[in-house]
């Protein structure tokens, strides 16, 4: 809790300036909404009043400074036009307050938010192997709102409930102390209730919150398989699973919500009888003669303005628990280590802060580059790699000249993907060592490595825009000719030029508008055309057609000549002609050669190579 409440102090830093010109110009609308109820009370009991000798000191001089109660018996036009002045210039101060604070914390929330998506650019992959994504975006739309509610309302919000509170008690300790001390008998109960609670409310939020985190996930995880749920018939099943989670949600919402209703209700109780005294002991004295009708008038005045702000004390304090489970749950990924070990806390900040409501833009990641340019040598040696405490890699040793194809093949899970993590440093090897061109892959900055890697999955990402803005996605500035050249290595021109929009063609989320082989043929031109010094195909022609395979191919050893080529595939027709071929099992090279030197050994290529060759004469047949 007090590292939470530090957290938000330091939060604040840079929009402090603007919260202190929010509270004076709240300590000015304050003063003004009390000077209001003060023009009435002076012209009944100093103007208007058969016996004004009666009155307080205070408002006996207040009329003689405004010129005396004769004077303003014949111009009670003056009375008024104070009343109106002074209800302006609140009104006033209260605008610029709630401008200033909704700039200020807008401002920050900002900046946080962009700070918090910029460093989950660089978190750790183990960190997302572990972590829902329903809950980062949980963390990163619900939370951040909370905490923005609270900058833009709540922070002030306790300047004006102590302000409220502080400005009459000396005016009303002039006009009357006893019906000072009864005004306030009953504000001490009403804040140690609320600190009573506060605890209660901030512990059920936290329950609250990681429930609708939970079905966030159940409702992006079921939206994202929505064509595999419909596929095997689980609809019914799924929705009982987020019926679930949308129960659990309601009950926890329910409990916090019960909460809160008994502390409003006592709260509201307690401020209601605070009402009624001052009510039952200003008639009393008001029958008594001690009190004027004007005085009276003002104590009810005040009572109730400064009444609800100290109530609100306790929406305060509900508010500021959600906050601090709000800063908490995004100080956890704040926290976390990026890939180089830093904390976001520990980069520079890369935005300012206007001092107006523009949007400011993020200054663009820059990252060194080495001196010498890649040409696309790659070794490893010795290496091994544990994930959860199981061996994925075991003394793993092989080299691939600049210009050559090395062919990765093995069944599931012998490690075959673990290679291509290792080298695009998205995981780092534990023992061993890999270099690239000679240059420990260490030493070698993760940014600048992955501009030379580009990597074509066999379930590749597109973006829900048109062909051409994902083909230049890793190269923007890649002009008509370049895209269409990479498209036609690709085999993919053709296929783009059947579409009606041709490159203008909109492929929808993930690319669901293509079919499997266009998604892979689309992905790989994107790569061809970031013209990398080693390009990883991991089993990225799976859904495409033979033929096609083939021109691909082709196309692929003309490009060759320059650059490195890592091919991963289960289809070894796709594997015949790299330079060298590693045969991987159980996270072991157990064979390595060329295709032909390969299938005259006996072991686990050419058991699977007079199986693909069986299965593929029996197709035939059957054809």
């Amino acid at each position: 809790m007090k590292q939470s409440l530090l957290s938000i102090w330091q939060l604040l830093q840079t929009q402090r300036s603007r919260y202190l010109l929010a509270i004076g110009a709240l300590v000015f609308a304050s003063c003004f909404m009390y000077l209001v109820p003060m023009i009435p009370q002076m012209t009944l009991d100093g103007v208007l009043s058969s016996q004004p000798e009666k009155s307080s000191s205070f408002v006996q001089g207040f009329v003689a400074l405004l010129g005396g109660r004769a004077w303003l018996q014949s111009n009670l036009w003056l009375p008024a036009a104070l009343l109106i002045g002074l209800s302006l210039l609140a009104g006033l101060f209260t605008y610029l307050r709630g401008r200033w604070s909704a700039q200020a914390s807008e401002t920050l929330v900002r900046g946080l938010r962009d700070r918090v998506y910029r460093h989950l650019q660089y978190l750790p992959s183990r960190y997302y192997d572990k972590v829902e994504t329903g809950d980062l975006v949980q963390r990163c739309t619900s939370d951040m709102e909370t905490l923005r509610v609270f900058l833009s309302t709540q922070i002030v919000e306790i300047g004006r409930a102590l302000i409220m509170f502080l400005v009459p008690l000396p005016l009303m300790y002039m006009i009357h102390p006893w019906m000072m001390l009864v005004s306030i008998s009953l504000l001490i109960p009403i804040l140690c209730w609320s600190l009573f609670y506060f605890p209660r409310i901030r512990s059920q939020f936290t329950t609250t919150d990681e429930a609708e985190a939970d079905m966030t996930s159940t409702l992006q995880e079921n939206l994202e398989g929505i064509r595999v749920v419909r596929a095997f018939a689980r609809q019914d099943f799924e929705e009982k699973k987020f019926q679930n989670n949308n129960q659990t949600h309601r009950d926890e919402h329910y409990q916090l919500y019960v909460q809160l209703a008994h502390f409003w209700a006592v709260s509201d109780l307690l401020c209601f009888m605070q009402q009624a005294l001052v009510l039952g002991f200003g008639v009393f004295w008001l029958a008594q003669g001690s009190l004027q009708i004007g005085a009276f008038f003002f104590f009810l005045s005040a009572v109730n303005l400064f009444l609800w702000p100290v109530r609100m004390m306790g929406r305060i304090l509900t508010d500021l628990g959600k906050a601090t489970v709000a800063i908490e749950r995004i100080q956890e990924i704040l926290k976390t280590p990026d890939e180089d070990g830093h904390t976001a806390w520990d980069r520079p900040n890369t935005w300012t802060p206007d001092n107006d409501e523009e949007t400011t833009t993020e200054t663009p990641e820059t990252f060194l580059v080495p001196a010498f340019q890649l040409k696309g040598g790659l070794s490893f040696q010795n290496v091994s790699f544990c994930y959860n405490q199981h061996d994925v890699l075991q003394d793993i040793s092989f080299s691939v000249e600049p210009g050559q194809t090395l062919a990765l093949v093995g069944p599931s899970g012998s490690g075959k993907s673990t290679i291509i993590q290792l080298l695009l440093r998205l995981y780092d090897v534990e023992t061993g060592t890999v270099q690239l061109d000679g240059h420990d892959l260490s030493t070698l900055p993760r940014q600048w490595l992955r501009s030379q890697i580009a990597v074509v999955l066999q379930e590749p990402f597109l973006f829900s825009k048109t062909l051409f803005e994902n083909l230049r996605l890793a190269v923007p500035h890649a002009d008509e000719h370049e895209v269409i050249e990479a498209a036609q290595m690709a085999s993919l021109h053709d296929s783009i030029l059947e579409f009606s929009e041709g490159y203008k063609t909109q492929v929808g989320e993930r690319g669901v508008t293509l079919s499997g082989g266009q998604r892979q043929r689309t992905a790989l031109a994107r790569a061809l055309l970031q013209d990398p010094a080693i390009l990883v195909l991991d089993d990225s022609m799976s859904a495409v057609d033979t033929e096609t395979e083939a021109a691909i191919l082709d196309a692929l050893k003309q490009r060759n000549k320059h650059h490195t080529t890592i091919l991963i595939a289960h289809r070894l027709s796709t594997l015949m002609h790299a330079d060298h071929i590693l045969v991987m099992d159980e996270g072991r090279i157990v064979q390595s050669g060329t295709h032909q030197t390969l299938i005259q050994e006996s072991g686990l290529y050419e058991r699977l190579w007079n199986l693909q060759r069986d299965v593929e004469e029996q197709e035939e047949k059957a054809a």
